[in-house]
């Protein structure tokens, strides 16, 4: 790789400042440097890309998705779909996850560290992962797929969404023990009920406290976190108690317990996207009543549940939680976040507080020199119409990741 030069651009560098006109400087894998006016001297053979004034961003990075999730329901897929058939159909939902100018996506829970170096090492184009293998979740918890009417033993699934069930002290850490082992960036628990599982509502706590320290103890001496998938307030009380970096949802958060979040350094990662979207596709692609009940439950707090984080002072990332054929709605998170952080807040989160969320704010998250070379270019002002995002084939003309040209649809070409 050579050197990109890219002018004429209206930069947001994920940062929180205000937009500027400027250019940037790839080289190889990196950004050499940012700047206003001209650009200094450059070598002859450097690729010059006139970005026609259009909007500069960082690569987006999706806090919570799940690669795995193929179908509409996660319990249908699991029972219903041979291993091989699940992976393969992964590999297209990351492919589609970059497509919307998501350079990077953290998984809550599926896939395992091997897709992780398939993207790594450019076997499959897709999202750089970030991922916590399977879930760990307690008999009856959310990440338990079976029916209220079925006794035979849980089963640890392969592929796709793969959760496992453990309970008490011993095993939960043999589980997060064996989750680290196989490579794992983070574990992923289920600490509250769920709207996809059947057999939990979501105002439930799931694990106890000794549970979760057993969990985070483990992480942490491996250098890891923990994220909860948690709705309910007592579950979310527990979790900063217990040490969880990361609540996932968190819909059903009190002033109180926004309150401890803030006070324990918790972040937030809301999905609202995914509500919205179940709510309004739902029934059409046969989930059941009682899951649309329960996301409609969830959605009727989404927004509330992150203005009280604000207000305590919570760090708040972004994430969109998708199942199946709705995963190509991810840009929908950044308008409906945006309702309520406004719009650099929004962009903000899914940039350079997701990058602090996965570790990775040395290198990703904002635009600046010798960070990686993750950038999307896109038609308009985002901070004036963020529904662009959701029209991505048309309104992103560029997406590079790690240097690497994945589109580049610009008018006249480069």
């Amino acid at each position: 790789m050579g050197t990109i030069i890219l002018t004429n651009a209206t930069i947001i560098d994920g940062t929180g400042a205000d937009p500027r006109p400027g250019w940037l400087v790839v080289e190889g894998q990196h950004i050499r440097e940012v700047g206003q006016g001209r650009p200094g001297a450059q070598p002859a053979e450097a690729d010059v890309i006139d970005c026609r004034g259009q909007t500069l961003l960082p690569g987006l990075i999706d806090g919570h998705v799940h690669t795995g999730s193929v179908g509409p329901s996660i319990v249908d897929q699991q029972r219903g779909l041979l291993t091989s058939t699940l992976v393969i159909r992964s590999l297209k939902v990351l492919k589609e996850t970059l497509d919307q100018g998501f350079t990077t996506a953290r998984d809550c829970g599926g896939v395992d560290a091997g897709f992780r170096q398939a993207v790594a090492e450019g076997l499959v184009p897709g999202a750089r992962l970030s991922v916590s293998g399977r879930i760990l979740s307690q008999t009856g918890g959310h990440g338990d797929w079976r029916l209220p009417s079925e006794t035979y033993p849980a089963r640890e699934h392969p592929a796709g969404v793969m959760s496992g069930v453990y309970d008490g002290v011993d095993e939960v850490r043999k589980g997060a023990r064996e989750q680290l082992r196989q490579g794992v960036d983070f574990v992923k628990i289920m600490a509250s009920g769920g709207a996809a599982s059947p057999s939990d509502e979501l105002d439930t706590s799931q694990y106890s406290l000794e549970e979760m320290q057993a969990i985070v103890f483990e992480a942490e001496s491996a250098g890891k976190y923990v994220a909860a998938h948690c709705y309910s307030d007592r579950g979310i009380k527990l979790c900063c108690q217990a040490g969880i970096r990361t609540i996932e949802h968190g819909n059903l958060l009190s002033s109180e317990a926004a309150r401890l979040m803030a006070q324990s350094g918790t972040y937030l990662v809301p999905t609202m996207a995914t509500y919205v979207m179940i709510s309004k596709l739902g029934k059409s692609l046969g989930l059941s009543a009682d899951f649309v009940r329960k996301i409609n439950q969830a959605l009727d707090r989404a927004e509330q549940s992150v203005a009280l984080a604000m207000e305590a002072g919570v760090k708040i990332g972004s994430g969109s939680d998708l199942l199946g054929p709705m995963q190509v709605h991810k840009g929908l998170e950044l308008e409906l976040q945006s309702r309520v952080m406004g719009p650099m807040g929004a962009l903000v989160a899914a940039t350079r507080t997701n990058a602090e969320i996965i570790r990775r704010e040395k290198d990703l998250g904002t635009l600046e020199a010798d960070k990686l070379a993750d950038l999307i270019l896109v038609k308009g002002d985002p901070l004036k119409d963020m529904a662009l995002f959701q029209n991505y084939e048309e309104n992103i003309t560029l997406i590079m990741q790690g240097g690497n040209i994945h589109k580049c649809i610009l008018a006249g070409g480069r």
